[in-house]
């Protein structure tokens, strides 16, 4: 097996809206994710909101809002991403105990309403700024490479009350005019950018909540993505002006699928599953164009593209830097209708028997990102990070403030001996962040249970706890991986 570049970037990631808590303080503007509730993996969260007639309803996040309603913060129900695990505050600490473990390079995101709180406005919020400036210095201060994903699930709510979201072209400006202005104030503070975090996740909802995809649904989807399309080659293009080193990057969901049979029409639907649900995005941003396969996509929902002379040249004046995404786990396609169902928490189609599930439903499968690692490559021949991976499970604080985490290692160990096949492969792979380095809010579930970190939080399900946090086992496992450059993985 090769051994990694010297210059690996190891590191790990959160996301503003599922850590940093402070929904309402210094300025923040509302997203959408303030209106949801917990949910588990047995049930949707859900967006809290007032009917036409005022009465207060739930529907599950995917599914769209009726005529007239208002989303709302309904007194007396538990809204995980208020508080997250309070990093706002605790940043320092937190990054600290990064810098213990070593980490090179730390992705997080920064909430666009934390600088423009409705979204549209000309001059940013000082406090978002002056907070954001706070974190790049303190990665600084640990020689900790910022990796800054500029949009997480947080698109202003303003926007999406005022202008009806990403289906209205306005956003594509008010998004650059958002992204300009952080690139050019911390331009001397980090030089990796993101764009869109998982940018596919809102076309999977055809996937994935196949009952909530309708025609009107889908379109809506594939004409936002053109203008998220638009928003991110402007800014590379505008990254590269402010500073010619700055590399900016797409992030893309590893939805990744294999043929549960050798059977063609098995083959045929799980290639054009992973044409939709992973290399449509990608095509579009790393190609500057779309692929031959997007009338197929849009004709199964009667779809027509609405774009503007001019579209087709951005796309391609701002393909991207490098290439990143999640992985996590793999599904099974099939045409049979008999294939044991292999649903889990947003996992799709038929169980694997040649690999175990987790209690979420995940295939645990560390061959399938050697696979995919390889089949990005040979498309796009791009610098690669694996922006996410990571185990959520249920982590025991023992009396003595302990986490026996063996579990969470065994996983982690495994991919990181997949990621060093992969660089045996040839692979252009410069570096690794692993999901949720501290415990936070599940974004699926709305959960706290479902834990990630190396770093134990002190908070349940329910909102309980003082927030304190403590090293598990996987903090010391994962500051020698780092230290030995991903030799020593006992």
């Amino acid at each position: 097996m090769s051994k990694f570049p010297k210059d690996f970037f190891w590191g790990g990631a959160t996301a503003a809206n599922q850590c940093e808590g402070a929904y309402n303080e210094d300025g923040r503007g509302i997203i959408r994710n303030d209106f949801l509730t917990a949910g588990s993996a047995a049930s949707y969260r859900c967006i809290t909101f007032l009917d036409k007639n005022g009465k207060l309803q739930k529907l599950p996040f995917a599914a769209p809002l009726p005529e007239g309603a208002k989303p709302v913060i309904a007194e007396g129900e538990y809204y995980p991403n208020h508080i997250g695990i309070d990093h706002y505050h605790r940043y320092k600490e937190d990054i600290k105990l990064f810098g213990e473990m070593g980490f090179k390079m730390y992705r997080f995101s920064m909430s666009w309403s934390r600088i423009f709180p409705v979204g549209d406005e000309e001059e940013p919020n000082q406090k978002g700024l002056e907070f954001y400036r706070n974190v790049l210095l303190e990665c600084k201060k640990y020689n900790i490479e910022p990796l800054v994903t500029l949009h997480h699930f947080d698109t202003p709510y303003g926007l999406e009350e005022k202008y009806g979201g990403w289906t209205n072209r306005k956003l594509i400006d008010f998004y650059c005019h958002y992204t300009k202005t952080v690139m050019s104030e911390f331009k001397d503070l980090a030089k990796y950018w993101l764009t869109f975090n998982e940018i596919n996740n809102v076309i999977m909802i055809g996937e994935m909540m196949p009952a909530f995809a309708t025609k009107e649904v889908m379109a809506n989807a594939y004409q936002s993505l053109h203008h998220q399309f638009l928003a991110s080659a402007k800014t590379v293009v505008e990254g590269h002006k402010i500073n010619p080193e700055n590399k900016v990057g797409c992030m893309i969901a590893g939805i990744v699928s294999y043929p549960l049979t050798c059977d063609p029409a098995d083959v045929i639907k799980t290639q054009q599953s992973m044409q939709n649900g992973f290399w449509y995005c990608g095509d579009v941003q790393c190609r500057g164009a779309y692929p031959h396969y997007a009338k197929r996509l849009w004709d199964k929902y009667e779809f027509e593209l609405k774009s503007e002379p001019g579209d087709d040249e951005i796309l391609e004046a701002g393909k991207v830097d490098m290439f990143t995404f999640s992985y996590y786990s793999t599904g099974c396609i099939t045409t049979h209708k008999e294939a044991e169902d292999g649903k889990g928490n947003f996992q799709m189609g038929a169980k694997n028997p040649y690999v175990n599930y987790n209690e979420w439903g995940w295939a645990m499968d560390p061959s399938g990102l050697r696979y995919i690692l390889n089949e990005i490559y040979s498309r796009y021949q791009l610098p690669i990070i694996i922006a996410e991976n990571g185990l959520g499970a249920v982590d025991e604080l023992t009396e003595d403030k302990k986490v026996h985490d063996d579990y969470r290692i065994e996983y982690l160990r495994e991919h990181v001996k997949a990621m060093k096949d992969a660089l045996s492969d040839g692979i252009n792979l410069i570096g690794y962040t692993s999901w949720g380095c501290i415990d936070l809010i599940s974004a699926g579930t709305g959960e706290m249970k479902k834990r990630y970190g190396y770093i134990y939080v002190d908070r349940d399900s329910e909102g309980n706890g003082t927030l304190d946090r403590y090293k598990k086992d996987s903090f010391d496992w994962y500051k020698k991986v780092i230290a030995s450059n991903g030799e020593d993985l006992g």
